[in-house]
């Protein structure tokens, strides 16, 4: 699988130069790898805002109310995806995401927001605010014992096996 390729400011400019000398947007996407939807956004923005329109833009957090009013922009007025992108700052990949969810689940689907992060309890155990009483905690040195042997046991084992095969085929165990 080849690695995604970034394109920065300089190329950017590069391809722009190519398509006013003529060169055809498809052309640019099969030389150079860029995605075709993404040199259209940057070929419209470059028209209209010069070279400041390359730059790479802050992404924006979207609320509800701005996912609701592309969404129905988009559908009322029939934009295509690569309009909306332009009129709102938003990815055409997002908004593609938020136009799926409304059609399959309305505009409800549209608010719900999935949480960031680790889920919680997946960090680690925390520490009982109340002491241990003297006989938890001798089973839990017990416990804790009872694993390091278990793990001593099979380095253990790990380590004759090793040498058992390197006796079999003509070498001598380690010294460590």
């Amino acid at each position: 699988m080849q690695k995604r390729k970034k394109h920065g400011y300089a190329e950017c400019l590069k391809y722009m130069q190519m398509l006013e000398e003529g060169t055809s947007i498809h052309a640019i996407h099969m030389k150079c790898g860029i995605n075709e939807d993404r040199l259209h956004v940057l070929w419209d923005r470059y028209q209209s805002e010069g070279r400041s329109g390359l730059f790479k833009r802050k992404n924006i957090r979207a609320d509800f109310a701005l996912k609701r009013k592309i969404v129905l922009d988009i559908e009322e007025n029939h934009l295509t995806l690569h309009a909306a992108s332009l009129k709102y700052g938003a990815s055409s990949q997002r908004m593609s995401v938020w136009l799926k969810a409304y059609r399959d689940g309305g505009l409800l689907a549209l608010e719900r927001i999935k949480k960031r992060g680790r889920p919680p309890g997946m960090g680690r155990p925390r520490k009982n605010s109340k002491p241990l009483t003297e006989l938890e905690r001798l089973r839990k040195e017990v416990q804790e014992l009872r694993t390091e042997n278990a793990l001593l046991k099979k380095v253990r084992a790990l380590v004759e096996e090793r040498n058992a095969r390197l006796r079999e085929i003509g070498h001598g165990p380690s010294e460590n």
